[in-house]
């Protein structure tokens, strides 16, 4: 009996690897091909467009579809789902590196995308449906760990990779640890679904939800290229509003709706995603712009820029598993209200920086913002899972990383914007750094009043949260 008992323990623990192992390269590719761009530019002969596609075409598609991942993955088996997936995200690596035109290596990504937003969402609701209450909040701990980890060390991997060995090799890597993470995933993770009566898949749903992703999403990336008054970027918004009411129509009237909006009745869930939204839409743009800054500015190299967050990536892997054991004695509120209140304070600290600044000056608002960052995002992802059933994880899950990607998006935008007002170009026809300067140091300012906006709602909406295992709610029920 004792060896069965840690037979079990073994196995989630095991399946905690899987996923991780799978997460760690849906995060990366977030990321990592940014400082490759030039030397994709040059040997694939391709224009500023289709470079910015490269990176669009994976981002968009992740966002727009996840939601419709975590239904997939409810309906059909969260296992299944996974591997297939990965299947996909695996071969789509091995396409992008044998690229050799624009055309074929931005398609390769769009793949990508759909693989890792089928598999993102997955990745979530078997860590519910394996970890019992009392551990499921050091499960996501990890992995919001592991997926902070990835986004951080993505540029440093990427500069790493592309100045010695060769940009390809940026999604090569991601072929043999697909196939071992595709291998052990069969063999540990058991399958789980949505068992509740009445299954089916809602289609006009998954088009209505698709259709206002995409349109804000490519509104919010394309708006400062075409203008934000552009009747372009004004229709896609419009498209995007009409769909999106179109959506809360069928999930309110749908018999099996792709969305169970009675989960928006519970202020955590409603919160935690609100929060999701926030602290992208304030962090996101930051990464990329102090990125800019940091190249552009101060002078920094692709590969020294992307050590410069390491002290911000070693405090999120040391303090988020221990934030979502936290969370499970005491709650999320507080701990995800003190964590904005320190992104707050990081983007202060950022938005001091100036024409000779250094590492020393960012080093406080990189120990302060991965303290926060660790602080919000695994109790934020344990508030909004705890909130809804487990059979409903999936959903849940997709619900939470569409909220966290779009948020992301619009901070990039809108960052973009006021950052964009600022710049003046000088004598020579190069941008002012000073001007730069100036809009950069207003849009960590804006951020800043996202962050602690982020606080307030964190601390008025989110409750103590623990949902019931099924042998609870049969005991309840009795």
């Amino acid at each position: 009996m004792k060896a069965r008992i840690l037979a079990e323990e073994n196995r989630k623990w095991w399946t905690l690897g899987a996923l991780t192992f799978a997460l760690f390269m849906i995060m990366l590719d977030n990321t990592v091909v940014n400082v490759a761009l030039p030397s994709i530019q040059r040997d694939l002969g391709i224009g500023l467009s289709e470079l910015e596609w490269t990176v669009n075409a994976y981002a968009l598609t992740f966002a727009v579809l996840m939601l419709s991942g975590g239904k997939l993955a409810d309906f059909f088996g969260r296992r299944r789902v996974f591997l297939i997936g990965l299947a996909i995200f695996t071969l789509a690596s091995l396409a992008c590196g044998l690229a050799t035109t624009g055309g074929t290596l931005i398609g390769a990504r769009t793949l990508q995308g759909v693989g890792a937003a089928i598999m993102m969402p997955a990745t979530l609701s078997i860590i519910s449906a394996t970890f019992p209450p009392h551990q499921r909040g050091m499960a996501i701990g990890i992995w919001a760990g592991v997926s902070a980890m990835a986004l951080a060390i993505g540029p440093l991997i990427g500069g790493l990779i592309t100045e010695h060995i060769d940009w390809s090799w940026i999604f090569f890597v991601n072929v043999p640890i697909g196939v071992l993470g595709f291998a052990v995933s069969r063999l540990v993770i058991r399958e789980s679904r949505d068992t509740s009566a009445d299954q089916r898949l809602d289609f006009p749903g998954l088009i209505a939800s698709a259709v206002a992703l995409f349109a804000l999403t490519f509104g919010l990336i394309e708006a400062n290229a075409y203008g934000w008054g552009d009747p372009v970027i004004l229709g896609l918004f419009v498209l995007s509003a009409v769909s999106l009411a179109a959506f809360v129509w069928l999930e309110a009237h749908q018999r099996s709706p792709m969305l169970d909006l009675s989960l928006f009745r519970s202020s955590t869930f409603a919160g935690a995603n609100v929060v999701a939204l926030l602290v992208t839409l304030a962090m996101f743009g930051v990464f990329f712009f102090m990125s800019i800054y940091m190249q552009n500015v101060l002078g920094y190299s692709a590969t020294k820029t992307g050590a410069v967050f390491l002290p911000m990536t070693v405090l999120i892997i040391l303090i988020a598993p221990a934030a979502g054991k936290f969370s499970d004695r005491v709650g999320s509120r507080w701990l995800m209200t003190a964590g904005m209140i320190c992104l707050t304070a990081a983007l202060i600290v950022f938005s001091r920086l100036g024409l000779d600044s250094g590492f020393w000056d960012m080093a406080p608002g990189l120990l302060v913002g991965g303290l926060g960052m660790a602080l919000v995002m695994t109790p934020m992802t344990a508030a909004a899972l705890g909130s809804v059933p487990v059979e409903k994880s999936g959903v849940g899950s997709g619900v939470l990383n569409t909220f966290r990607q779009l948020g992301g998006a619009l901070g990039i935008a809108v960052m973009g914007a006021i950052v964009a007002s600022y710049i003046d170009l000088d004598s020579a026809g190069r941008p002012d750094p000073a001007a730069f300067i100036e809009g950069f140091q207003r849009a960590l300012e804006v951020s800043a009043a996202f962050a602690l906006l982020g606080a307030v709602i964190a601390a008025s909406t989110i409750r103590k949260h623990r949902h019931l295992d099924a042998g609870e709610l049969a005991e309840a029920a009795a």
